[in-house]
């Protein structure tokens, strides 16, 4: 009768093989160490990506590249603000001390163009929905007032029919420059990989 073994057993005979990859561990912490290094970087773009770059071993470098870019690019999106500019501004600089392509340089710089041009739009935008809308706004308003007695004012967020015009008009603005972006992400991986 055969002798049954535990799991513990088996698990030691499947194991006995596998050799650890030091190379690969490496690798894969210097991969993490360049994510952890992107995220300060987001948070202090003072932080100089090409001393930390420098300060690795040449081995484990292009690992720590790709933690830095992995987090970096992911963080291209659109600004709700002029102050995202700012922000987006310093992802182009960590992306370019990544990369160190001439033709990124200028790609990453047409975007933030074309994302500044956003901003100006989606203020257009806002105040055209809303220049619009007001007629339909004053005229709630009026019937609020007479059922009432007393005079209303609506703020047009506080409608719901308006809310809802103006996320779809304004999502409409904002799917044409996600476009942009995502375009921009993938000539970005595919300089970077090249």
């Amino acid at each position: 009768m055969p002798r049954i073994k535990s799991a513990v057993e088996i698990a030691i005979e499947r194991t006995e093989s596998v050799q650890s990859d030091k190379t690969g561990i490496g690798q894969f912490e210097a991969k993490q160490r360049g994510k952890k290094i992107a995220n300060e970087f987001l948070s202090d773009p003072q932080i100089s990506l090409g001393e930390a770059i420098k300060k690795t071993p040449k081995g484990e470098q292009a690992s720590l590249k790709q933690g830095i870019f992995d987090v970096l690019v992911t963080q291209i999106s659109l600004p709700a603000s002029r102050d995202g500019m700012k922000r987006l501004e310093a992802i182009g600089n960590g992306l370019q001390t990544v990369i160190a392509d001439a033709g990124f340089k200028t790609l990453y710089r047409q975007l933030t163009q074309a994302l500044s041009r956003y901003l100006d739009e989606a203020d257009r935008y806002a105040e055209a929905i809303q220049r619009q809308y007001e007629p339909k706004l004053r005229q709630k308003e009026e019937e609020l007032s007479r059922r009432l007695g007393r005079e209303v004012r609506l703020d047009p967020f506080q409608d719901a029919e308006f809310v809802n015009f103006y996320k779809q008009n304004m999502n409409t603005l904002k799917a044409n420059y996600e476009a942009a972006i995502t375009q921009v992400r993938e000539q970005a991986r595919a300089i970077f990989h090249t």
